[in-house]
């Protein structure tokens, strides 16, 4: 019997391999200040360690994901993401980034279509990195909620993208200046952790992206702050 190689064949199966659901987030330097993507699963369907495919691996997180199905009214999606917010990793990843259009590509998948190295003896003869629905792409629009247990992050269609917000640049709370950048202008040898803490080497260096961490390292005033003390990313 021939095993069913592409994804709609093997869901018209009577017991169809699980369907895997992979995020990967894209931050980049032009919009949210660092190029940085991150890979995350849902850890979903019983696989609570990390999954590779096509060669990439990706971390299981407990997110939870809805609203992408189109419908005839006209209007376009706006999907959620609630991502567990566990020991304030979101929060840090918040504070850290400017997240706003930042990009989300949903891809999914079936268990079966897995790299070889996800199952026992490193072998698996259906591994498949183009067995997937089509890839699904969104960009950040808000963050909905956040709090010790979740953030909750609402997305947008590309096409909704062309409805531009004057003025271009967004009212942050935090400073979307890349540390040490152009717009930053530190170039100071005083160095402080993420919380504003001295340190001793440039290691730890690591600017929280707040106004006090600014006025640490311009003592004498004139700060190159790009956020707006007071504002919040949510609304």
């Amino acid at each position: 019997m021939t095993v069913p190689q592409s994804i709609q064949e093997q869901l018209q199966l009577l017991n169809p391999s699980a369907v895997i659901e992979l995020f990967q987030m894209q931050l980049t330097e032009a919009v949210n200040g660092v190029d940085e993507t991150f890979y995350y699963h849902a850890g979903t369907n019983g696989l609570t360690t990390s999954v590779v495919f096509g060669g990439i691996t990706y971390t299981p997180f407990p997110i939870e994901a809805d609203g992408f199905d189109l419908t005839s009214r006209g209007t376009l999606p706006r999907p959620t993401m609630r991502i567990a917010n566990v020991s304030g990793t979101i929060t840090a990843l918040l504070l850290a980034y400017n997240v706003l259009n930042a990009k989300v590509t949903r891809i999914r998948t079936c268990q079966k279509f897995l790299d070889a190295v996800n199952f026992s003896g490193g072998v698996n003869p259906t591994a498949d990195p183009t067995a997937k629905f089509t890839d699904e792409v969104w960009y950040v629009d808000r963050v909905v909620r956040e709090n010790i247990e979740l953030v909750e992050l609402e997305l947008i269609s590309k096409l909704d993208l062309i409805n531009l917000v004057l003025p271009r640049r967004q009212v942050l709370e935090h400073c979307p200046w890349k540390y040490r950048g152009a717009e930053c202008g530190y170039t100071g040898s005083a160095y402080f952790d993420i919380n504003d803490n001295a340190v001793a080497n440039a290691s730890q260096d690591v600017c929280g992206k707040r106004y006090n961490s600014c006025a640490k390292r311009f003592p004498t005033g004139n700060l190159p702050f790009g956020g707006f003390p007071g504002a919040r990313l949510q609304i």
